[in-house]
């Protein structure tokens, strides 16, 4: 799929569900309509597209009683003030990425992607049984909004760059798109960073605007058509191991849910995490075949001396945050790094030495 189709397409799958979902029963007394706004593109492949399924998923499990409709990037607010919706009453449900929102508290980062970091399922595992969604709960209850893990990427791809990187010296002055945490490990390494939507990100490199960028991987990438202004798609990122979406709801409205209506969304949420991430991990592979073979993309890895310096940035930058004179953001980097050191054993020692093994002795 290219840039093109997918936006040409907008409205097809949102306009059928909303049919179908507002359908007679659906607005029966008692029934509760929910708009979601997403930063997401809409038929976005992978993330636009889930936060479409996850709205409908919920209509049709609630047989109606819970109709949530979808408004995509810029259809009710630009996509980086869907959280700001959600806080002022204009939408009941965000669909986006918490590291987005890391000037209304830096904790928040760490609830989407960590520079060497978590993968995705050493983040599900610290915020499902050792504390972090408690703490994530605390974060967001200074907004009067509740979040949820909604999807996963896998580990990301580094980024789509105009010229080849050599070392160090070749970062500086970059102008990089990349947000979060890994924004800043990059602007350590001499990068000018600046975040943006998915849909703005390419006519900034075809302008001339950006010299580099990084969205989330093949999958998306092809669909956004990075490959007609940059060649260089460097492999893999060290920025963004594991990266989650979020489902924010405004938490009064949410509470007021009978029970199983609660349960309801929360579980369809972490259905659709896992979902979410069977469809990169199936597309991904693909997507970068189409890349390699029709559009003659170089896939290159960082050179050492980079990730070196990354390291380096990015144990910096979470020491400073584990010394934060905020509470809240001590105890999220105290609580992320000693899990960290706990679950990453199992990925060493464990699904790293398979991975290992597999790749030297079998092929079929």
């Amino acid at each position: 799929m290219d840039r093109r189709s997918f936006i040409r397409t907008a409205g097809t799958l949102g306009a059928g569900a909303a049919a179908s979902t507002l359908a007679a029963p659906a607005i029966a007394q008692g029934n509760v309509t929910w708009r979601m706004v997403t930063t997401w593109p809409k038929n976005f492949p992978g993330l636009g597209v889930g936060a479409q399924r996850l709205a409908d998923r919920i209509t049709a499990a609630s047989g109606g009683r819970l109709t949530v409709q979808v408004y995509s990037a810029g259809e009710m607010v630009p996509p980086l003030q869907s959280l700001d919706a959600v806080i002022d009453g204009t939408a009941e449900m965000s669909h986006g990425a918490a590291y987005y929102w890391q000037n209304k508290s830096q904790a928040l980062s760490f609830f989407t992607g960590v520079p060497f970091g978590m993968t995705s399922r050493e983040l599900t595992a610290w915020v499902r049984y050792m504390g972090g969604q408690e703490i994530w709960d605390e974060i967001y209850d200074q907004f009067g909004v509740q979040g949820f893990l909604s999807g996963d990427t896998g580990t990301q791809a580094g980024g789509w760059f105009r010229n080849e990187l050599t070392g160090v010296a070749d970062v500086q002055g970059l102008r990089f798109r990349t947000p979060g945490l890994g924004g800043r490990v990059w602007e350590k390494l001499g990068a000018t960073v600046t975040n943006m939507a998915a849909g703005e990100i390419f006519q900034a490199l075809q302008s001339g605007t950006l010299d580099a960028a990084e969205f989330v991987g093949p999958y998306n990438d092809l669909a956004l058509g990075f490959y007609q202004v940059a060649k260089n798609y460097y492999f893999p990122s060290f920025v963004e191991p594991g990266l989650a979406t979020e489902l924010v709801v405004d938490k009064a409205k949410y509470q007021a849910l009978p029970s199983d209506l609660q349960a309801l969304v929360k579980d369809i949420c972490q259905a659709e995490y896992d979902q979410v991430a069977s469809d990169f991990y199936a597309n991904d592979p693909r997507a970068l075949q189409t890349l390699i073979n029709d559009h003659g993309v170089n896939v290159m890895q960082f050179p050492e001396e980079i990730l070196q310096a990354g390291a380096e940035a990015a144990k910096e930058i979470m020491t400073g945050l584990r010394d934060s004179d905020d509470p809240l953001v001590k105890k999220t980097a105290e609580s992320f790094i000693s899990s960290l050191n706990i679950v990453r054993t199992r990925s060493r020692d464990t699904d790293g030495a398979f991975v290992q093994a597999r790749e030297k002795f079998f092929t079929i």
